[in-house]
């Protein structure tokens, strides 16, 4: 091989893990049995899926011709990682497909294992986050792969225990499998969301399965006592996927939280504090029928998966009413000032913090809003129907409104009523929900109530209103980038492009705002085209009565850039459109369909032919020469793509 061609094989960057996948492919091929056997399964599945990344990074053309960058130090230290996180994950896979049952009614044991998929499933989520992907010849489908194993991965974690941010995990991250600490010492209060007995719950895999991958994992809290409860359980519940920085900043800022957690400064949270089941500070604490009190979200999760007893007490709820305690959130918020910790609520002690950071009394609007969604679970068919149009007309009026509405509880009852038989109600709780969407807080309210089946499916048999409001809500949510990949697989893509060829003119204008971002992601571009979205954009280009050009050029300029939708575009017919808008569209048109034809004609002959073919290079001139500065740019590449082509 010629100096300076170094390949990723020849390093021996990816020999390591891949042979690893291999092992655990050998270890599943033989059969997981047990209790742990659906982990196994399921982390074995997750691991085999990046043998064809690791192929790929083996055979990059871009390291061959850039040898430089598999001798780098940082290169190495991210395969060294996902060596380790592979080699933990293989260790783990065989002392839990070993694990003795007779030690099941034994909490120590099973629950340090339970520990242990959670380290692993993490080390092996951060591993896969901090690869170069940028440095390598990685095909789209792998990519897409890829992210779908990272989101299995974070939901996996949240589930094994909930957010790895204290100081017993991070010590415990740092160290090798075989040589983890106990995380079941006596004493230690940060390993208490672990005990499963005492929470009630470990929690739940994501409702919403991505590209039927998913698999299903449910636990009461008698899951230390009884496997059948844990492998049996038929009551599932969403967990929100937690945010997913950008790959660029997400090692930095994980050492960093990684650096404050071992600070030994940091102010110890009183246990009143806490919340019984996540065992974190609580922000918005409420009060159930047995006097305990716990974090809104999680408890109002535990109930809506059909649990009617108390987490900590196990007694019977009288009733499912979830009371503010107001005094408890008042010295939580005296605390977390008094020790400079950030609090995400802008409500305190019955005030709002405004924009100026002076602070309004909202105490009758407190009392005023809870006795309205109280309204919202009547029996009363005409007083729920007037209470959830009143919650609309609040909900729009201000961003105070839609604060106080959702610590009142009101967003998992409005997700409840989207499946009414009402058709008033269904229109008036998904457009609450929009409204309250707009307050950038409440997204992840929605997601967490699993909001997303329930808006779909309105998005599909719903009044007209009813589906605008579903898709204009779709969008809102989906400018979370995680929202985006929640959203394309739950089926909603091809009901926004139903609505985008059969809506309103509104609908129409709803769902290609909604249809553009959700292609952002690049795993949705494929679903698009699949769904017949070509075939739309296209009409709306060639109807004289639409007035959406520039909403349907917006969309082809992002799926233009994807391999499939480029060959259905192409065959669509659609170049000789794009080269008339050249001609005759208004700039913005210009500046789209040059920025699209670029993406279609670059390094493929026969698409430049075409161009060639059907005289553009004469409003190709003139846009070089007068369009915009972006205009001119893709103009320029375009003439200098056929001048090439016209030379061989």
């Amino acid at each position: 091989m010629a100096g300076g061609e170094t390949t990723a094989a020849e390093s021996g960057d990816t020999a390591a893990p891949l042979r690893l996948i291999r092992d655990l492919g050998r270890i599943s091929a033989a059969g997981f049995s047990g209790f742990f056997k659906r982990d196994c399964a399921d982390l074995a599945r997750r691991v085999s899926l990046l043998a064809h990344l690791l192929e790929e990074i083996r055979d990059s053309n871009k390291i061959k011709e850039n040898g430089d960058v598999s001798s780098s130090s940082s290169y190495r230290a991210c395969f060294s990682d996902l060596t380790v996180a592979l080699q933990a994950a293989k260790r783990l896979v065989i002392a839990a497909n070993n694990f003795d049952n007779s030690k099941i009614s034994s909490d120590g044991p099973t629950k340090k294992l339970f520990f242990q998929f959670q380290c692993v499933t993490w080390k092996l989520e951060k591993a896969l986050t901090n690869l170069p992907y940028g440095d390598f010849d990685i095909s789209e489908e792998v990519q897409e792969q890829v992210e779908l194993v990272r989101a299995q991965l974070r939901r996996a974690t949240e589930r094994y225990g909930g957010p790895l941010n204290s100081s017993l995990l991070c010590r415990a991250l740092s160290q090798p499998l075989d040589k983890e600490i106990d995380p079941f010492q006596p004493g230690n209060r940060l390993t208490r969301s672990l005990h499963v007995k005492n929470i009630g719950i470990i929690d739940h895999e994501v409702g919403q399965k991505m590209e039927g991958n998913g698999s299903e994992y449910n636990a009461t809290d008698d899951v230390i006592r009884n496997k059948e409860s844990l492998r049996n359980s038929s009551t599932s519940c969403e967990i929100g996927v937690p945010k997913d920085s950008d790959i660029g900043s997400i090692k930095s800022s994980t050492c960093k939280n990684l650096d404050e957690n071992k600070k030994p400064d940091s102010p110890v949270i009183p246990d009143d504090f806490l919340c019984p089941i996540s065992l974190e500070l609580m922000r918005d604490p409420v009060i159930v029928a047995t006097g305990q009190t716990y974090e809104r979200s999680y408890i109002q999760r535990w109930i809506d998966c059909g649990n009617t007893t108390c987490p900590k007490t196990q007694q019977k709820l009288r009733h499912l009413t979830l009371t503010p305690n107001y005094v408890l959130r008042s010295l939580i918020s005296q605390w977390c000032v008094k020790h400079n910790i950030e609090q995400t609520t802008t409500l305190t002690n019955g005030k709002i913090k405004k924009s100026d950071g002076s602070f309004r009394d909202v105490t009758g609007d407190i009392a005023a809003i809870e006795a309205l969604v109280r309204k919202l679970s009547s029996r009363s068919t005409e007083e729920r129907r007037a209470a959830v149009s009143e919650i609309r007309s609040l909900s729009k009026r201000s961003t105070d409104n839609r604060i106080l509405l959702a610590e009142a509880g009101a967003i998992p009852i409005l997700v409840n009523l989207l499946t009414s038989e009402d058709t008033q109600i269904q229109d008036n709780a998904v457009t609450s929900i929009l409204n309250m969407s707009i307050y950038e807080n409440n997204k992840g309210f929605i997601m967490l109530a699993n909001a997303i089946p329930s808006i779909v499916q309105l998005l599909r048999a719903g009044s007209m209103e009813a589906k605008e409001n579903a898709a204009a809500t779709l969008f809102s949510l989906s400018l979370a980038d995680e929202n985006k990949i929640i959203i394309g697989a739950s089926g909603a893509i091809p009901a926004l492009v139903d609505l985008l060829q059969n809506g309103s003119s509104r609908g129409k204008k709803d769902a290609a705002t909604a249809l553009f971002n959700l292609c952002i992601y690049h795993g949705n571009k494929g679903r698009a085209v699949r769904a017949g979205i070509i075939t739309a954009l296209l009409k709306m280009l060639t109807d004289s009565s639409s007035c959406m050009v520039d909403e349907a050029l917006t969309i082809l300029s992002v799926l233009a850039s994807h391999q499939e939708a480029k060959l259905a575009i192409v065959k669509a017919s659609t170049i000789p459109v794009l080269i008339d808008l050249l001609r005759m569209g208004s700039p913005r048109n210009k500046e789209n369909a040059s920025a699209i034809l670029l993406s279609l004609c670059k390094r493929d002959k026969e698409n430049l032919a075409c161009l060639s073919r059907l005289g553009a290079l004469i409003p190709l001139s003139e846009l070089a020469k007068n369009g915009t500065e972006r205009a001119k740019r893709k103009a320029n590449s375009l003439l200098e793509n056929l001048r090439k082509s016209q030379q061989l």
